[in-house]
């Protein structure tokens, strides 16, 4: 019996087989507990403003400096793994992000915080974009937004549960404990993946990764029509995104003067629709057509963040935090769905998507502490003005996708 047919035979069945969801969950885990890292400070601001002794607009720039360096790197990472493959890429990430997480638990200044935060997002880079160009890589467009939907549903709920638990263990093991929890859950998310490894096989290029080559075709992207639109609304959808859910826990701590353990459980409502509903959503847009489903999802985050800014009741508060997260699962997902058709490198174009998302939420979150000067809740009302103008113009940008 020849050896080599057997194994590639075997190797064959394995790329034809139907990707099951149990593996985009496993790979949706460390997605999940990135982004956990990612907005877990932003309702901490107070009590890090008061332990290191800055103001808290100070303090707020840890944020952009984690997501801009996120986003820079993602540029290498994405065409990389195209070479390399995505899993490679995806066990270096999370190796490199536990240590820095670790390593941001013993820090004495701010400023120290700071230069780990954007070292960690540099070395994070290649988690998020590197999943999705696997899906890309395994379903087709018709059935790809299911799995997409499940993907952000899992960044969503990072993000969500981030902000809330960041919150609510800090108020019980303090910030450094926080840092050391979640490497050592991440620790056990990578034992997870490297326990899994067999299942995510991939063929490598055979192709030298080349700089030059890289930004060409980043180029190429980026001249179709159907490229740029698309790229320029995930910029805009992220900022909004990042610039008003980054202030949403000092939001509740001054509005409604509430304690850390308060402040968590008012954001844990925004997990909630993408783990529930994000999977539902995907399934609609393959049915009937993204043209409908992101005019309808933007304008969900836009009056979202207007009535937030009403600074209405407590109850309804949390609300509309839920559905400013439902606004990002109705959109998110169905970019990320569009963007893994614009090239046979989908490592290339998902890189410059996860560039995109994540210099926007560096950018959203960082314009909003510019503004943040002329009111908090007039800032979250301007941001859903602009966000409902953008919500209008997409129906002219997506008319097509069908």
């Amino acid at each position: 019996m020849n050896t080599d047919k057997v194994i590639q035979d075997t190797l064959s069945q394995i790329k034809k087989a139907r990707p099951t969801m149990t593996l985009v969950v496993i790979l949706s885990l460390g997605t999940f507990i990135v982004f956990f890292q990612g907005f877990m400070v932003a309702p901490i601001l107070p009590q890090l403003s008061s332990l290191f002794g800055v103001s808290v607009r100070y303090v707020s720039f840890i944020e952009p400096a984690y997501l801009l360096s996120y986003g820079l790197s993602t540029l290498i990472y994405a065409p990389l793994s195209d070479k390399y493959g995505r899993f490679p890429i995806i066990i270096f990430s999370m190796i490199g992000f536990i240590l820095m997480t670790g390593f941001t638990g013993f820090v004495n200044t701010i400023d120290q915080m700071l230069i780990l935060r954007l070292l960690t997002g540099i070395i994070a880079g290649g988690v998020a974009p590197t999943t999705i160009g696997w899906i890309g890589d395994q379903f087709p467009y018709e059935k790809r937004g299911h799995a997409l939907g499940v993907f952000f549903g899992f960044m969503a709920a990072g993000t969500a549960f981030g902000s809330s638990s960041g919150a609510l263990l800090t108020a019980f093991v303090g910030w450094q404990m926080l840092f050391w929890i979640v490497a050592l859950v991440s620790l056990l998310i990578l034992v997870v993946l490297l326990i899994n490894h067999k299942n995510f096989v991939q063929d490598q290029s055979e192709k030298e990764f080349s700089l030059t080559n890289t930004i060409k075709n980043y180029k190429n992207i980026i001249l179709l029509p159907r490229g740029w639109r698309t790229y320029m609304f995930v910029l805009f959808n992220s900022m909004f995104h990042s610039g008003v859910f980054a202030w949403t826990g000092y939001f509740f701590f001054k509005n409604y003067h509430l304690n850390e353990e308060g402040v968590g459980l008012a954001l844990l409502g925004y997990g909630i629709p993408g783990l529930l509903f994000g999977p539902f959503i995907g399934k609609l847009a393959d049915k009937y057509g993204r043209n409908r489903i992101i005019p309808i999802g933007i304008c969900v985050g836009a009056l979202s963040a207007y009535l937030l800014g009403m600074n209405y009741t407590l109850t309804l508060s949390c609300i509309f935090i839920a559905t400013l997260s439902l606004g990002f699962d109705m959109t998110h997902p169905l970019f990320a769905g569009i963007i893994t058709t614009l090239s046979k490198q989908k490592g290339v174009a998902i890189g410059l998507f996860a560039f995109v998302m994540f210099m926007g939420y560096g950018l959203g979150s960082l314009g909003f502490s510019l503004i943040v000067n002329i009111g908090l809740n007039t800032s979250f009302k301007l941001f859903g003005l602009i966000a409902g103008i953008g919500a209008v113009m997409s129906m002219l940008a997506f008319k097509n996708e069908k």
